[in-house]
């Protein structure tokens, strides 16, 4: 299963970098976040499969068909290819293996994350924050301010969207043109 879905995010991903029509790479996009957040759920991830699903399926995706009917619906081609994208891509992607590899096993009953605060999460979450539901008392205290980070991310995103979309109405000429 895991295998599958990530063939279908790969095949997704090359095809949304091919793809000159913006229509089918927008439609390609949610299809991407739709099987990153099947991959979530059976990873058993299912608070981030169910951001990954509202987030990048579902307003990521009808934000940009929002975006298309402002734009061309087929990308121009460039003039020459940009080198210097391609080094900060490979570079960054150079560091983000290079940290993985301080990572433990997949599935080490060892690792850190076993340990520190889980326990005490179960135990005491109730008594402290008042909450009934260790997940909600998790996400709306211990991790306030991750939470808060991620919606600030969100809504910021939603401005810049609004504000694009907002500058194209204006630019255009009195005759709508």
């Amino acid at each position: 299963m895991d295998i599958g879905l990530l063939g279908m995010m790969v095949v997704s991903a090359l095809a949304v970098l091919w793809l000159r029509n913006l229509f089918a790479a927008a439609m390609l996009s949610g299809a991407y976040s739709l099987a990153a957040a099947a991959l979530y759920v059976v990873l058993d991830a299912v608070d981030v499969a169910f951001t990954e699903a509202a987030v990048g399926a579902g307003v990521a995706t009808v934000l940009m068909l929002g975006t298309l009917t402002f734009t061309p619906h087929v990308e121009r081609p460039s003039n020459g290819r940009s080198l210097l994208g391609l080094a900060v891509v490979v570079a960054t992607g150079a560091l983000l293996v290079y940290a993985t590899f301080d990572m433990p096993e997949f599935g080490d009953p060892d690792a850190p994350i076993h340990h520190h605060v889980v326990q005490r999460y179960l135990e005491d979450s109730s008594s402290e924050i008042g909450l009934p539901n260790v997940v909600t008392s998790v996400l709306a205290s211990y991790r306030g301010y991750d939470t808060l980070g991620e919606t600030t991310v969100i809504f910021t995103a939603a401005l810049g969207v609004l504000a694009l979309l907002g500058r194209g109405r204006n630019s255009r000429g009195k005759d709508g043109k």
